[in-house]
C-alpha cells in the first residue's frame, strides 16, 4: 500500500509540474514581426498592436516584466490582436506598402524609420501603437502603462469601441477583470 501511495504522489507531482509548464507556455504573448502581422492580417483581419521598445529602455523592460505578463492582458492581446515587437533602433530594413523603411544613424544611436513614422517622430519608449484591421494608425500610447490601465485601452481598440463610444464614457463604464 505504501508503494502505491508513493507512486501515486510521484505521478501526481509529475502531472502537476507538466500542467504548470503547459500553462507557462500558453501564458505568454505570441509576439510576431511586423511583416508576419501584416501577412496574417491579409488572411484574417484584426487589429495590430505594436510594442515599440529599445534594448536600453528601463521602462520597456518593466512593461515586459509586469503589464505583458498579466494573464488578463496576455489573453486579450493574443485573442484580439496581432501583437508586434518593434525595436525602435532596428537595423533590419522593413518594406511596407511599397516603401522600404531603414535604420537611420543619429548621434550615438539612431532610429528605425518605421518606428519614427508610427510615433510621428516623437521617439518615446516604450510606446504602444494600435492599428485597425485596415492597418491605419488609430492611436500611439507613449510610455509605460500599468496593467489595469492597459486593459481598458486594449478593450477600447479591440472591438472597435472607439467608433461608437467616447473614451471618457468607455473608461467610466469599463469593468476590469484585473
Amino acid at each position: 500500500m505504501r508503494t502505491f501511495i508513493i507512486s501515486f504522489v510521484v505521478v501526481l507531482l509529475t502531472f502537476t509540474a507538466q500542467a504548470q509548464d503547459a500553462t507557462k507556455k500558453t501564458s505568454k504573448i505570441n509576439w510576431l514581426s511586423f511583416e508576419e502581422a501584416v501577412e496574417k492580417n491579409k488572411k484574417d483581419p484584426k487589429p495590430i498592436l505594436i510594442d515599440i521598445y529599445t534594448d536600453w529602455c528601463h521602462w520597456c523592460k518593466v512593461m515586459d516584466d509586469s503589464t505583458y505578463q498579466n494573464s488578463v492582458i496576455v489573453a486579450m492581446v493574443n485573442k484580439y490582436y496581432y501583437p508586434v515587437k518593434l525595436n525602435g533602433e532596428e537595423k533590419k530594413d522593413i518594406t511596407y506598402k511599397g516603401r522600404t523603411y531603414t535604420f537611420k544613424k543619429q548621434g550615438r544611436r539612431g532610429y528605425h524609420e518605421l518606428a519614427a513614422a508610427i510615433m510621428n517622430g516623437q521617439m518615446s519608449y516604450p510606446s504602444t501603437a494600435f492599428l485597425n484591421k485596415d492597418e491605419q494608425l488609430l492611436q500611439n500610447v507613449p510610455g509605460y502603462v500599468k496593467e489595469k490601465r492597459f486593459e481598458i485601452i486594449l478593450a477600447y481598440f479591440s472591438k472597435e469601441n472607439y467608433k461608437n463610444t467616447s473614451w471618457k464614457d468607455f473608461e467610466k463604464n469599463f469593468k476590469s477583470s484585473i
